[in-house]
Parts: C-alpha cells; structure tokens; sequence
C-alpha cells in the first residue's frame, strides 16, 4: 500500500486486500464522508457502486451507520436484517447475504469505512472481524503516509517552481534574492492568488501580475 504514489491507488489496494485476505469476503468497498458528502472512494466492482448507491438514496445502511456511529456493523444474514429494510433487500436482489462494515479513519470532519460483502449467510467470523480490523489500522497508516508523502511532493515542487520564478526575476531586474521573494509575495496578494500560482504563471509565461 505504502508503495502507491496516489491514494485513489491506496485505496485501490486496500480493496484488494480486502478481497484476498479476508476469509470470505467476495466483494468490497470503501465509503467516505466528507463533511456531509457521503460517495463511494475505491470499489471491487460495480455491484459495490450498485448498493452504496440505494445506501446514499435511502439514508440508511451499514456503511452509513459505521460512519456515523464510529463501531463495527456486521450482519449475518440479510434476508432478516431489520435495521435498514430497503438497503437489505437491494443487496439480497444482487446476491449477497452478510456484510461486514469497519471504520477505516477519521480525519477532521471526513470518516471513511470499509465494507465487506459474502454471498453466504453467517459468512463472517469473530477471526475474520478481527482481521478486518487488523487492515483497517494497516490501511489507515498507509494513507496517512500516502497523504504525508504527497503534501511533500507538493511543497516540494512549490518551492523548485518559486525558486525558478525568483531567479527569473532576479535576471530581469538585476535584484537580490530577497527583493524578487517580496515582487512575488506582492504580486500575491494584490491579485489575490496563492504564491505558487503566482510563480507558475511567472514561469511558465514571463509574466509577473501586480494589480
């Protein structure tokens, strides 16, 4: 997981994982809150997308609970399930009888949870739950050395992009150093733009926006 320089491909190997390493898992999924935006983020296949969606419409379902509530749903047979009656019936109408859902991370306002699918009914042990639970910690490092390492690719990159436009400046205005910093911390906030844009556009065109 910690190999993947993207967290869309984080997320895809979690789900992968999922599907190999736990038991009897045949299909899963990964749902997102974002502040109130609630989608599916990584899917083993479009049945995933076809019942996260009735869970989305309805308000209702094990994914959304997990979210909410912050525990682990798990439910042994759904042609029984009682707590979310049109989600259980949509997943039983794609073949599926139990399901197992575990909060993945929490990140300021955003939650996410793993989802678990098995086509037959008491599918999911005490074991398996706990290896779910075991890659769910696995997974949440991973992401968050994922989002680590991309927040400092980026301010990486900023920093060569600025110290290109500086030197740019520098050439043209004969200036030190700190004097073409202070021509892009202006031209910064007269147009109301972040600096590294201001430096991209710097390099990219020649041309330095101060009002």
């Amino acid at each position: 997981m910690q190999a993947e320089n993207s967290m869309e491909g984080v997320l895809g190997r979690i789900v992968a994982a999922a599907v190999s390493e736990v038991g009897p898992v045949e299909h899963a999924g990964i749902t997102e809150v974002d502040h109130r935006r609630v989608y599916t983020r990584a899917a083993s296949g479009d049945l995933v997308h076809r019942i996260d969606a009735v869970q989305y419409r309805t308000n209702q379902g094990p994914c959304l609970d997990s979210l909410r509530e912050q525990v682990t749903v798990r439910c042994d047979d759904l042609t029984e399930e009682t707590r979310w009656p049109k989600y259980a019936k949509a997943a039983v109408d794609e073949g599926l009888r139990s399901l197992l859902s575990v909060q993945l991370f929490v990140h300021g306002a955003n939650l996410g949870a793993l989802n678990l699918y098995a086509r037959d009914v008491h599918a999911f042990s005490d074991d398996d739950e706990s290896t779910a639970m075991l890659l769910a910690s696995h997974a949440a490092v991973a992401m968050k050395g994922n989002e680590v390492e991309v927040n400092l690719r980026t301010a990486l990159a900023s920093r060569d992009r600025i110290g290109q436009a500086k030197g740019i400046l520098m050439e043209r205005y004969k200036i030190s150093d700190t004097e073409a910093f202070d021509l892009l911390v202006l031209a910064s906030q007269r147009t109301h733009r972040k600096l590294r844009d201001v430096a991209d556009e710097l390099a990219a065109t020649g041309e330095l926006r101060i009002g």
